[in-house]
């Protein structure tokens, strides 16, 4: 007689640090829209969810790799076209030490294979406060403990670079530098650059710079790469056509290894895993050069909508009492202050279940002690925004006065 399976199978119980905010409060929406509600969705950096479309030659690009006959496996590193648009993105960006570049199935994976090929048991990288959960989530379930370094809220969200200095420890590898910054908005300066690079040099560290809104500026300024500044630091810059490009759905994103000839040894590791996996969807990587090389003119609508947006949550923000936010002055995410007397995630669930506005509770993120924020993405139009906000401020008004 068989026996009988009597006891749980457990999941790896690493996995109990592994937290995704933005996706995980998607169950109290479910139970808000099964109950015939319409949710005002602010959470999902998602612009194909609105009143963005992918631009047309990065959709025949594609489409006619597919009828060519693109359809098996790719090479691991990717297809050689992609690779030399992606080298003419570097020059562009003012990277002029590049020793390899790849493609991988988003930047997501991108970050995946960077930190699975750099750290050792025991070993730590530095990582923002706030932060995109991506990191913390990939780093958890590597098994490695947080170390991460918080940005300024009184100095434009700009990373406190004294507090970079104090956690740098001999068992640290890295510094992530998500540059514009989710959730934040936030662009760094030049100076700044210099600063991280100068304790990266000191230290040698790698500088993991996530730059996947680099197109994405909404003031006058110029987004200037790290890896320009600092040519001789071993710098993984990370890229793709998610966001610049509004196609997040074909998942395609990629990596620049920058620096000296003693960067070569980690990024061979990375090529590593890269074989490992395979390789990134085939046909979606011809949209890398047409994105690259062909027609710009789609980033001036959308910057003039997500300009206007920004101000239109701006206004909001200073107009409403318990509010108070740092503008931001890349990417299409605004990072508010709240005052109020319980915790942000209660907030926002609350807010989901009474005004069924939807928007990420700034501890997803990291915060520091004794602050609340909460995260808002201005990709809706300006009369859904218009809304959400008058919502919002209902409920701030109804449940705290």
């Amino acid at each position: 007689m068989p026996l009988t399976q009597s006891r749980e199978i457990l999941a790896a119980s690493h996995l109990d640090n592994v937290r995704y905010a933005i996706r995980d409060l998607a169950c109290v929406a479910d139970e808000v829209t099964k109950q015939g509600h319409k949710i005002l969705a602010l959470n999902i950096g998602d612009p194909i969810t609105f009143d963005f479309a992918t631009p047309p030659h990065l959709i025949e690009a594609v489409y006619k790799a597919m009828r060519d006959g693109k359809n098996g496996y790719a090479p691991s590193e990717g297809i050689r076209q992609a690779l030399e648009s992606i080298r003419g993105e570097a020059a562009r960006k003012g990277i002029s030490s590049v020793q390899n570049v790849f493609v991988t199935t988003g930047v997501s994976e991108c970050v995946d294979i960077c930190l699975s090929a750099l750290l050792n048991p025991g070993e730590n990288i530095l990582t923002p406060c706030p932060d995109y959960p991506l990191y913390s989530a990939v780093l958890a379930k590597l098994g490695v403990e947080l170390n991460t370094y918080y940005l300024n809220e009184e100095d434009g969200w700009q990373p406190d670079i004294e507090d970079i200095r104090k956690k740098i420890t001999p068992r640290t590898r890295a510094i992530v530098l998500i540059d514009p910054n989710n959730p934040t908005g936030s662009v760094c300066s030049r100076q700044m650059l210099q600063q991280i690079a100068e304790l990266a040099r000191r230290h040698n560290l790698v500088i993991l710079a996530d730059e996947i809104y680099d197109k994405l500026i909404l003031d006058d300024d110029q987004h200037i790469s790290i890896a320009s500044v600092a040519p001789d630091v071993p710098v993984v810059t990370f890229g793709g056509l998610s966001k610049n490009y509004l196609a997040p759905g074909w998942r395609i994103g990629w990596g620049i290894v920058s620096g000296d000839s003693a960067v070569k040894p980690y990024a061979d590791g990375i090529v590593r895993l890269l074989r490992a996996r395979l390789c990134a969807n085939h046909p979606e990587q011809y949209a890398i050069k047409a994105a690259l090389e062909g027609p710009q003119d789609h980033l001036v609508g959308v910057l003039a909508k997500l300009r206007s947006r920004r101000d239109l949550t701006m206004n909001w923000c200073r107009s409403t009492p318990r509010v108070s936010c740092v503008s931001p002055r890349g990417a299409f995410y605004a990072y508010p202050s709240i005052d109020i007397p319980e915790r942000d995630d209660v907030f926002v669930k609350e807010l989901i279940m009474q005004k069924h506005v939807m928007v990420v509770h700034g501890s997803g993120f990291g915060q520091k002690p004794g602050t609340q924020h909460f995260r808002i993405v201005f990709l809706p139009d300006e009369k859904t925004l218009s809304a959400a906000f008058q919502a919002i401020g209902d409920f701030l008004r109804e449940r705290y006065g």
